[in-house]
């Protein structure tokens, strides 16, 4: 698949809950990371700063469990985007092993009067380089 972020993650203990395993909450912050670090990644040679994102909705699936010192491989693309809205997809993998797969929808607002605005080609152009 084209246009992939990768993004690699050792789990630590500050990962863990009481039942052994990566806590959800973790989860949902790594997929924060690996979008802020893909957004700034495509926008590092055309910034955008009239823009913000935030997210209007998760939805996860919980398949296998990660463990302390696990090698965890995130992969994020950009999918729909149109309106006012872009769908981010995540998937974690330990090994070729997928653990957790996500769809995050975001919501474009207006920097100065944080309200939601259109995303326009300039913006596209970013989220979706040719294939």
């Amino acid at each position: 698949m084209k246009n992939v972020f990768t993004l690699k993650i050792t789990v630590s203990s500050k990962d863990i809950d009481t039942l052994k395993h990566v806590n959800n909450l973790v989860y949902v912050k790594w997929m924060d990371k690996i979008a802020i670090e893909h957004y700034a990644f495509l926008t590092k040679d055309n910034p955008l700063p009239q823009y913000v994102w935030v997210v209007t909705r998760h939805e996860i699936d919980y398949l296998k469990q990660a463990t302390l010192g696990d090698k965890i491989t995130v992969k994020t693309w950009v999918g729909e985007t149109k309106g006012i809205t872009s769908i981010r997809f995540m998937n974690f993998y330990k090994d070729n092993l997928l653990l957790v797969k996500a769809k995050t929808v975001w919501l474009m607002l207006d920097s100065k009067t944080l309200k939601p605005t259109r995303i326009r080609e300039n913006v596209l152009k970013v989220l979706q380089p040719p294939k």
